[in-house]
């Protein structure tokens, strides 16, 4: 009986350890997702995708786009086109909330996130955004995406 459990629990443990390895082996060359980012015409800084801006946001997306104007766009474009060079667009398909639920956009911003999906490098914590900004922020980029067919 003790035996059957030492057993168990190690294969427990070693099928956990093989899926932790997996999970961070991936690398930016095979992007590590199955969801593949575009190749990027765009010039140096210029935007990556065109963004259709929906011609009324709600009162917390209003807020959001502040937000957004404040702790985001410098990196991440306006009406979050991306830059190329610089940061990928947050309007497109791999941030979709069945992809990137939106605690993914507020751990992204608190803790800073590996590079996954793009080859811009690592995204840093971003300084001075509390969680409702990040969460207003939120809103603001799921009213975009959704302007832009992407729910």
């Amino acid at each position: 009986m003790k035996n059957t459990r030492l057993i168990a629990g190690a294969g427990l443990i070693a099928g956990l350890g093989l899926a932790g390895w997996l999970m961070l082996g991936s690398t930016a060359e095979n992007g590590g997702h199955s969801m593949v980012p575009p190749e990027i015409s765009a010039p140096e800084g210029g935007s990556i995708v065109q963004v259709q801006v929906p011609t009324e946001l709600s009162s917390e997306a209003q807020i959001g786009q502040r937000g957004y104007q404040a702790a985001c766009a410098d990196c991440h474009g306006k009406n979050a086109a991306g830059r190329n060079g610089v940061a990928p667009p947050l309007v497109h398909k791999i941030y979709e909330p069945s992809h990137h639920a939106d605690a993914a956009f507020l751990l992204a911003a608190q803790n800073g996130v590996r590079a996954h999906h793009w080859k811009f490098g690592n995204m840093p914590p971003v300084e001075g955004v509390t969680r409702a900004d990040v969460m207003s922020i939120t809103t603001y980029i799921r009213e975009l995406q959704r302007a832009n067919g992407i729910n």
